[in-house]
């Protein structure tokens, strides 16, 4: 196989395809930390999306309670135990990825699942790991715990499901680096579904061709962010474009987040992918099991978290979550607000650093009335 240099890892890999960096690359940045698991990022998606026969376990976006929460059943865990015990001490990765543990024929280690595995999409919802015994008190991290990961495609650099694909109808778009499927070659192999670890290629039994998250390409192409992106309550995500560590720039809030600042890492590195979604740790779980989902660098993350309130920098690109529904390349503080701006340095969004406080008089004279405060 071509070895390629995969910057998650620090090292070159093994993959069955040269290594081709689009001219720009989609990404995503989600924290776990505001996700309250409303769905409403899956229902957007799903209406948007996936509501056509054939399509009805099709969860392009999703959200996970953790950790015993999969969709498909136990799609991390079989995709671990596939990858076997590996050495995930620091960079650079002195383990194997799952295109480096393949036997002679193969392309990428995987599984594919049984259709009942997609039947139970809220399994473990809200099942918190640990116990609270007789007298306990609260402490962080949390001696019960749980936590939100919401999932949509990550778009990889190195896809698996694009490395699986016999039929080479698995593309990714030099444009923007979303992968897609070409449904005029796709012959329902599922090499895909089987190839991609984190399980987000389904198989249509009605047309029989593969199907998966589109990155909401047509918004991307106007400038506008994604439908899980722009709806969602919580105003955890960001969706942009990022460059490699070497031509991050620090006005582009998805490089500052991800390099610069380093509070995002990816999900999974060590399978070798590349994602290119990017998640701020929950800062309440177990700093091991982060390690093992985000990699290295988590209990930085959350220490560089922790520390946003008097990181002014920081927090005004964190502020930008949810500010507007276009796509934000640029961003830089003003006064006391963050300031986004798209690609033409266009102002998209205004948001204050802190948050103004109107405190109001009991008696309102003005309107010779008195204000109750009702709970």
């Amino acid at each position: 196989m071509p070895s390629v240099f995969n910057w998650q890892l620090g090292r070159e890999m093994q993959y069955p395809h040269e290594g081709v960096r689009p001219k720009r690359q989609f990404a995503m940045i989600m924290d776990t930390n505001k996700c309250i698991a409303c769905q409403t990022c899956t229902v957007a998606c799903k209406t948007t999306w996936t509501p056509g026969r054939g399509q009805e376990v099709m969860l392009w976006n999703n959200v996970e309670s953790k950790p015993y929460g999969y969709f498909p059943l136990g799609w991390d865990v079989r995709s671990l135990e596939i990858l076997g015990i590996q050495p995930m001490e620091d960079r650079p990765y002195a383990g194997k990825t799952l295109f480096e543990i393949t036997p002679p024929g193969e392309r990428v280690m995987g599984y594919l699942p049984d259709d009942l595995d997609y039947a139970h999409p809220n399994i473990g919802e809200d099942d918190s790991a640990g116990s609270m015994s007789q007298g306990a008190f609260l402490s962080v991290p949390h001696a019960q715990w749980m936590f939100y990961l919401p999932r949509i495609c990550n778009h990889c650099t190195y896809p698996a499901c694009l490395a699986a694909c016999p039929r080479q109808s698995v593309y990714k778009r030099p444009e923007d680096g979303i992968v897609l499927i070409d449904q005029e070659r796709c012959r329902g192999y599922r090499e895909c579904v089987r190839g991609c670890p984190y399980k987000k290629a389904f198989f249509n039994p009605i047309n029989h061709n593969s199907e998966k998250c589109i990155g909401c390409y047509p918004a991307v192409e106007q400038g506008r962010q994604t439908q899980c992106t722009i709806t969602c309550i919580g105003k955890i995500r960001l969706q942009g474009f990022i460059a490699p560590p070497e031509s991050a720039r620090e006005d582009n809030p998805i490089d500052y987040l991800v390099h610069v600042a380093r509070v995002a890492l990816p999900l999974y590195p060590q399978f070798g992918l590349e994602p290119n979604v990017y998640y701020i740790p929950p800062i309440h779980a177990p700093v091991d099991f982060l390690t093992q989902m985000f990699g290295w660098g988590v209990e930085d993350a959350i220490r560089r978290y922790r520390g946003a309130a008097d990181d002014r920098r920081l927090l005004g690109a964190l502020l930008l979550c949810g500010s507007t529904p276009w796509i934000i390349h640029h961003f830089r503080l003003e006064g006391d607000h963050v300031v986004g701006y798209d690609e033409h340095r266009k102002e998209l969004t205004r948001v204050p650093i802190r948050e103004p406080i109107h405190l109001r008089e009991a008696y309102d004279a003005r309107y010779a009335t008195v204000r109750t405060n009702i709970t």
